[in-house]
């Protein structure tokens, strides 16, 4: 081989094995994230124990303090990732961030009982909205975290039910209600984004069952009691 080709090909290697190293280190953040977003989950997951829902405010304060070491990955990202080249790296880090996008939405629900803006979301994550910012949240990372969200809420609806809090069901009807009713005002591309929603319709119908089952057997805060279970004979 020539000498100014094997100059050519020593400079592509060069570039390869730059590539590769960066490569290894976003997944070294990124499995650093990934435990991150585990320990958050472990710690919300005690809303379905015994217990757990009076438990909510001190577990969402631990899921915030947690999150430091999330914010603190994704700065790290930002740090390695040249802000135009975003969308070249962005598949190993996608999933995570769907995850800790529906992890922060849980968070906010369980505190507020209010759907969390994509700004707040991101601000829990030490992320930017903006495309032009830089190292964001993309909007479909968003949006498939409220859509993971929605199988948690149905979920919770049954487990709220075992532990005996009747009226939690239908709070949570009505705000996995309206996200349903949001995200059919959106035309959604996405393949995958599109096939998740699909199963929304699923979760909805989870949570109608749950509330239905109180309302019959008179368990519905505020409801009369139709099938006059739990009615003594002299009634």
């Amino acid at each position: 081989m020539s000498s100014p080709m094997s100059e050519i090909f020593t400079s592509f290697q060069d570039y390869l094995n730059t590539e590769q190293e960066l490569r290894e280190e976003i997944r070294t953040i990124v499995k650093d994230i990934e435990q991150s977003a585990r320990e958050v989950l472990t710690t919300l997951q005690s809303i379905h124990h015994e217990g757990g829902i009076q438990e909510i405010p001190t577990s969402c304060q631990k899921a915030r303090v947690l999150y430091e070491a999330i914010k603190n990955g994704y700065q790290k990202l930002a740090d390695k990732i040249p802000m135009d080249q975003y969308y070249r790296y962005h598949d190993h880090w996608r999933f995570v961030t769907q995850r800790c996008a529906f992890l922060a939405s849980l968070t906010v629900y369980l505190e507020s009982g209010q759907l969390a803006s994509r700004e707040t979301v991101a601000e829990m994550m030490g992320l930017c909205v903006r495309r032009e910012e830089g190292f964001h949240l993309d909007l479909e990372d968003y949006l498939m975290g409220l859509l993971q969200l929605s199988s948690e809420m149905s979920r919770f609806a049954v487990n709220s039910v075992t532990c005996g809090d009747y009226a939690r069901p239908l709070q949570i009807s009505r705000f996995v209600a309206e996200l349903n009713a949001g995200f059919r005002l959106l035309n959604l591309k996405n393949d995958s984004l599109r096939k998740r929603f699909d199963a929304l319709k699923y979760d909805v119908k989870k949570i109608e069952e749950v509330v239905y089952d109180l309302t019959i057997r008179g368990l519905k805060p505020g409801g009369a009691n139709p099938t006059g279970e739990g009615l003594s004979d002299n009634a």
